[in-house]
């Protein structure tokens, strides 16, 4: 018996790492469904090899998606589990200095990790809030400076000792209502990179004390977006490089603890600022700062990748690689199209779009021994779909408050192909929405000749969304109609007790109760 209990362990012992396993979400920033390799062979031209490696030792979905064709909702839907637009964020993203959209007592994914043992961390670009300890008065020295991307406005040269005085006064302070209340143990990262401050926070703290503008010289050519507080010498080129280096460091202590641990890597790449490293400037062979940063990105996915194995964890670990939504069209989108490179591949549109290329992404999965390598799966699914996903694979049932557009995928990723969710939301970042049920898309915007207030597509057969079926398909469309004011109305898509939405929902084609929402998203 001494001899078999060993024994048995070790059997056991695979089936027990394949059941709660390390998770490692990689999120990219801006990254189009065809700026990958494996999902654009033929109009790709940027290498990828890193995460294609990913692709072919798991499983490539080719239609998954972001809420949202802008970052701040893509990234709450992903944590949350909910849909973006059932928060007072219905349109545009979080602006500078705004207050947490995430409400405090909500289950994040890493709330729920947290619950079950691990060790949590988000490293890389929040921008989903916080509770900056800038007060009324303080305000007006943190803005109104002019700069902005392009060079454009009137740029102040230099800042005087009364916003030296207030901005030590402010980030000598904590900043509440980050990561690290939100279910990360740990974070660093620079909030958003091309917005002020322009430092680094690590945990709850600016890591120095920022006392001068950032040089108008990082406000053109894809840089910086917005003039305010920088640390002296801050440069946007070392952003990247940091993330990975805490990213591996994190995966090194926490095997080294062995504690099971949840990294957030949302990468601030390849969103600007294109602050392409000297190692990676003309790499792809391309005349573009984008495509070399797509590469510098799949570089650091791969340095991720390695510290997994070099760790020793890389087979106990469940990786998850996506972007927050499409290509950003003002990075020269037309040129490198010319080049043969089409970041949407077969899309059609860009980042911001209600249509497939703002919110259709790259979405591998890979966890050894359950994900069939080199499989593909063309069911739809969505960011959402996290929180259920982990928390059956923590076996744990969710409250009837938490996860409320969330579907597991384990049966997916185990092989299965059937649909997992039947119908889906996603919206362009003006708070647009579509309406999937199977390969039907509803668009809740009239078409070219305005004949009719909606758009229908059948994906299946019109992935590029060319052909307008809504004059076509009425009884179609008024019972998509209907099920979207059911999905809106029941405050949740999946089975349970009804929940409210935090603010009334803007209806599209807009109605009298638009008024109502704006509203509360003001208040």
């Amino acid at each position: 018996m001494k001899r078999i209990l060993p024994i048995l362990a070790l059997t056991l012992l695979p089936a027990l790492f394949a059941a709660k396993p390390n998770v490692v979400i990689i999120l990219a920033d801006d990254l189009g469904y065809g700026d990958m390799q494996a999902y654009n062979p033929e109009r790709g031209k940027i290498p990828t090899p890193h995460m294609d490696r990913l692709a072919a030792e798991g499983m490539r979905f080719t239609d998954g998606h972001s809420s949202s064709g802008c970052c701040s909702p893509s990234r709450y839907t992903l944590l949350t589990g909910r849909y973006h637009w059932r928060s007072r964020l219905q349109a545009g993203i979080v602006n500078l200095w705004e207050r947490p959209l995430i409400a405090a007592d909500r289950l994040t994914i890493g709330k729920l990790a947290q619950q079950q043992g691990y060790r949590t961390a988000c490293i890389g670009k929040w921008h989903l809030g916080n509770d900056w300890p800038i007060t009324a008065e303080q305000r007006a020295q943190f803005t109104g400076f002019g700069g902005q991307g392009g060079g454009g406005g009137t740029v102040m040269t230099a800042v005087t000792d009364a916003h030296r005085a207030t901005w030590r006064a402010v980030f000598s302070q904590r900043i509440a209502g980050g990561p690290t209340e939100r279910g990360f143990d740990e974070y660093f990262g620079t909030d958003v990179p091309n917005w002020p401050p322009y430092c680094f926070i690590e945990q709850d703290r600016t890591v120095g004390i920022p006392s001068e503008l950032l040089p108008a010289s990082k406000l053109v050519k894809n840089q910086a977006s917005l003039q305010g507080p920088a640390l002296p010498g801050w440069q946007l080129e070392g952003v990247l490089p940091a993330l990975a280096d805490r990213a591996v460091g994190f995966i090194g202590r926490q095997a080294a603890a062995k504690q099971p641990f949840m990294l957030y890597l949302p990468l601030t790449s390849p969103h600007t600022p294109l602050a392409v490293n000297a190692g990676w400037r003309g790499k792809s062979g391309l005349q573009s700062d984008y495509a070399d940063l797509v590469m510098e990105t799949d570089a650091v996915v791969g340095r991720v990748i390695a510290a997994l194995q070099t760790a020793g964890v890389a087979e106990q670990t469940l990786v998850i690689f996506t972007s927050d939504n499409g290509c950003a069209p003002y990075i020269g989108v037309p040129p490198l199209e010319a080049q043969g490179h089409f970041p949407s591949g077969p899309l059609r549109d860009y980042k911001m779009s209600v249509y497939e290329g703002g919110h259709r992404v790259p979405f591998v999965v890979r966890w050894p021994g359950v994900v069939p390598a080199g499989t593909v799966c063309r069911q739809l699914v969505l960011q959402a779909d996290f929180m259920a996903t982990f928390a059956e694979i923590f076996e744990v049932k969710l409250p009837a408050n938490a996860g409320e557009d969330s579907f597991s995928l384990l049966p997916l990723f185990k092989g299965a192909d059937r649909a997992i969710r039947p119908h889906a939301v996603n919206t362009a970042c003006g708070g647009m929405p579509s309406l999937r049920d199977g390969p039907w898309k509803l668009v809740l915007v009239p078409g070219k000749d305005r004949t009719v207030p909606v758009q229908l597509y059948h994906l299946d057969d019109d992935l590029g969304e060319t052909k307008d079926l809504a004059a076509a398909q009425p009884e179609r469309v008024r019972t998509m109609r209907a099920k979207l004011e059911e999905l809106i109305t029941a405050g949740r898509s999946t089975p349970g007790p009804a929940q409210e939405n935090d603010v009334p929902v803007v209806r599209y084609p807009r109605d009298n109760r638009a008024k109502a929402a704006k509203g509360a998203k003001s208040e």
